[in-house]
């Protein structure tokens, strides 16, 4: 299975070094927290931690006052008034639209052509997320989304250090993203306006719950609202077609596990899309995905920023210490998972004699505690369907096994994932 440079690294310290590395140089100095006894601590002790200056680099993107970069009762707060549009019941009413999207992409290929999964599919689940999310008007804009936020996602895919030098520089890089977002501003602010005066159409329901809803603590200013837009569009389609890009290239290099998760599915569903009662009806299926996100989970690493300093394995950690740590490190450890190299989507199914129920310390795609992504029942929705939909429709074969993994906001193929098409139906 494909493994990642900087992973491999931090792995190497873990098993040398133990679950306090601390790391780098001067202003590239931080302290890793890894392995799982490292993640319970963290996402057990939130009042530790501050999240909105370990991820300020994603505030060009995301906006000052995204959840991602929320702390505290701001963080509770508008966590409240979004999560109904990403609960469970809910996202059981974007299935049709999931399935169709990624019908969309298979009918557009042809047997002996030359597809990039990666991107085909990036653009099916920005597609399915607009849809879904903010209705037809938006989703008609959906290249425009993808041409405009990607000028922002370059910006944030590096090192914090470096995006503060490019806004204190005010490189080429940065003015072409601040512009960028000035477009998707414009374009989001004037649906907002919209909803707010004239009311929400049949199929944008989500936007207008962002902006009518209402707790305790009041409702979402536009400013607000326009952050959590901007996140759920970006961050959805960004990590979940990565994570979709890894299950192909998995499938395809694991030809037995292609051969058992495809005939599941017709088993079940035949031709047609799943439903929502279908979804548990595919446990192979959500096994393949669940051990995709365990050997490439989205994020590499994550951070945090230590308020107050602590011990953590008997060693100090200083008040204002920025603070990792790895998903990928914990996922990859022998004394976690058995054979932990190797892609194995069984060992996710009660009847497998190596299975065991996972804490969230020890499978942590989505992170944990307070901050675990709002999105995920969403992103792994959506991959089942998505892959549902392809492994009875398409044959593919790929063009080259050696694949390279990039990326700093989310762990991608290099190049993406270019695959010759066998056969469609």
């Amino acid at each position: 299975m494909i493994s990642y440079g900087p992973g491999e690294v931090l792995r190497w310290l873990y098993r040398r070094r133990g679950p306090v590395v601390r790391f780098g140089f001067g202003a590239f100095r931080y302290v890793y927290l890894l392995g799982p006894d490292a993640n319970r601590f963290v996402f057990a002790n939130n009042e530790l931690f501050e999240v909105g200056a370990a991820f300020a680099g994603l505030v060009p993107v995301d906006g000052e006052t995204s959840l991602i970069v929320s702390d505290g009762e701001d963080h509770r707060r508008r966590r409240r008034l979004v999560q109904p549009a990403l609960h469970h019941r809910q996202i059981e009413h974007y299935l049709e639209t999931m399935a169709a999207c990624a019908d969309e992409v298979i009918d557009s290929w042809a047997p002996g052509q030359v597809v990039d999964v990666y991107q085909a599919f990036r653009g099916a689940i920005r597609q399915s997320t607009l849809r879904s999310l903010f209705g037809a008007r938006m989703a008609a804009d959906a290249e425009f989304f993808g041409a405009e936020l990607q000028d922002l996602l370059d910006l944030v895919d590096r090192l914090p250090e470096a995006i503060r030098w490019h806004r204190a520089l005010r490189t080429p890089l940065w003015r072409r993203a601040m512009r960028a977002r000035e477009r998707v501003d414009a374009r989001i602010h004037a649906e907002i306006d919209r909803v707010r005066t004239h009311g929400a159409d049949t199929d944008d329901q989500v936007l207008a719950m962002l902006v009518r809803g209402r707790d305790d603590g009041g409702g979402l200013t536009d400013q607000e609202v326009r952050d959590q837009a901007v996140t759920l569009i970006a961050a959805g389609y960004e990590t979940t077609s990565a994570a979709m890009a890894w299950a192909v290239h998995a499938l395809l290099t694991h030809p037995d596990c292609a051969t058992r998760a495809a005939e599941e599915v017709r088993d079940v569903l035949g031709d047609k899309p799943p439903a929502a009662d279908d979804l548990e009806r595919l446990p192979y299926l959500r096994a393949v995905v669940s051990e995709t996100l365990r050997l490439c989970p989205p994020a590499v690493v994550s951070a945090r920023k230590a308020v107050r300093g602590f011990e953590f394995a008997g060693k100090r950690v200083a008040a204002g210490a920025m603070l990792l740590y790895s998903p990928y490190v914990t996922h990859r450890s022998p004394e976690v998972y058995e054979q932990a190299l190797e892609f194995r989507p069984e060992r996710w199914l009660p009847d497998d004699p190596g299975y065991r129920r996972r804490g969230p310390h020890e499978f942590a795609p989505f992170g944990g505690g307070p901050h675990r992504c709002i999105g995920s029942t969403m992103a792994t929705t959506e991959l089942t369907v998505m892959l549902a939909r392809l492994l009875v429709r398409a044959r593919l074969r790929p063009v080259s096994r050696s694949v390279r993994a990039t990326g700093f906001a989310a762990m991608r193929p290099r190049g993406g994932l270019r695959t010759t098409v066998v056969a469609t139906r």
